[in-house]
């Protein structure tokens, strides 16, 4: 009876085994399969170059991004070039500076977020600054591969703002074939990662509108 119960409770312990497996391998699978549909989200052009907007909204992270922000204020395809989460201290004419641009030219239509220190603070950030001054629309520019996530955190953070989606495509990231180089590929499985704990995130916890109002850059 004994050794009855002992080989019960093995083949109860390998059928647990097994159950764990598998459920790991089916978690696995939605993950690779989730992984490759959110790669097919990262835009490969600007789709959208026509459209005038309010305002254009720069999120730092890369010259690229300030450079096309500034050319894009340049070509008066929206009146204000709000650039968010600058560091303290980074005023106008150091970043038109590093952007190549002229300070007398455009600094008058530029203002900068000192508070944001990830997308959703961009976002957040964004929402006081455009509610402040009744904007309807804005064009967003960031890298290409953080445009999926961007978007979600500015559509959420402001609903029924148009958000044109600009990209830039840093040089240093591969689009074509992404998962054949390893610095590119690490980027994308970050950028998925971020995007689901943040779909995760917006399923669990209500929006919150009182910081919304205290968002807006002083």
């Amino acid at each position: 009876m004994i050794a009855s119960r002992s080989s019960r409770d093995r083949a109860l312990s390998l059928r647990g085994v097994l159950k764990a497996v598998l459920v790991g391998f089916l978690v696995a699978g939605v993950w690779l399969a989730g992984l490759f549909v959110f790669a097919q989200m990262i835009p490969k052009k600007v789709a959208d170059t026509e459209t005038r907007t309010d305002a254009i909204v720069v999120l730092t992270g890369g010259s690229e991004r300030l450079s096309e922000g500034f050319s894009l204020l340049s070509e008066a395809m929206a009146e204000k070039l709000f650039v968010s989460g600058v560091y303290h201290g980074v005023e106008v004419e150091e970043l038109l500076r590093l952007s190549r641009g002229t300070a007398g030219e455009l600094e008058c239509c530029v203002e900068l977020g000192h508070r944001a220190d990830d997308t959703t603070g961009n976002a957040t950030e964004t929402a006081g600054w455009i509610k402040k001054r009744g904007y309807k629309s804005l064009r967003l520019v960031t890298a290409s591969y953080h445009m999926p996530r961007s978007l979600l955190e500015f559509r959420r953070a402001l609903p029924g703002i148009v958000v044109v989606p600009h990209p830039v495509f840093p040089s240093n990231v591969k689009h074509e074939q992404w998962w054949a180089w390893p610095g590119t590929a690490r980027l994308v499985i970050s950028e998925y990662n971020k995007y689901v704990l943040a779909r995760i995130r917006h399923w669990v916890t209500p929006i919150d509108t009182e910081e919304e109002k205290d968002a807006s850059p002083r």
